[in-house]
């Protein structure tokens, strides 16, 4: 009888390690949970009008709306009425969290020119600064236009402000 109850709480003690180590622990729980509501301020859809800029005066020189989707896992799409769509494709990019409710967004898309041949790439990269209620933000980065070759031929600034689409 004294060999089954050891083999009983050996087995339960076993058990309840086995589990201990396989399960995550309520501060790994509370660092995900906290981790997803610092991230989910920028996940969603984003009503976005981006200005361009002269980089040296910061004077604007257009204003076009763009939308913005950020997907949980770091992966971002964009679309813009700046450029008409048979000249460029969505852009495609990443956003990581830098702190608090700032963010660093870049992105890719092709251009093409008027006879659809490949004119180059655009890369634009921002930093993004999301509102205490989260349905708004601000962001300022730089745009660069590379020819087919990979080198570069135009480097701009630009502002945004979003809200999000709901």
């Amino acid at each position: 009888m004294k060999s089954n109850l050891v083999k009983t709480i050996s087995g339960s003690i076993l058990a309840a390690c086995t589990f201990a180590m396989l399960a995550p622990s309520t501060a790994a729980a509370n660092d995900d949970e906290k981790s997803f509501n610092r991230h989910s301020r920028l996940i969603g859809t984003w009503d976005v009008q981006v200005t361009t800029r002269d980089c040296q005066t910061n004077a604007a020189l257009r204003t076009f709306p763009s939308i913005l989707t950020y997907n949980t896992g770091g992966t971002m799409l964009e679309s813009t009425a700046g450029i008409p769509q048979a000249a460029k494709t969505p852009g495609q990019g990443v956003w990581s969290h830098i702190r608090d409710k700032t963010y660093h967004i870049k992105f890719k898309s092709f251009r093409f020119d008027a006879s659809g041949n490949l004119a180059g790439t655009t890369i634009i990269s921002q930093v993004v600064n999301v509102t205490d209620r989260g349905n708004e933000s601000e962001s300022a980065g730089t745009v660069e236009l590379y020819a087919p070759n990979g080198s570069l031929v135009f480097a701009g600034c630009s502002t945004s402000t979003a809200t999000r689409f709901e």
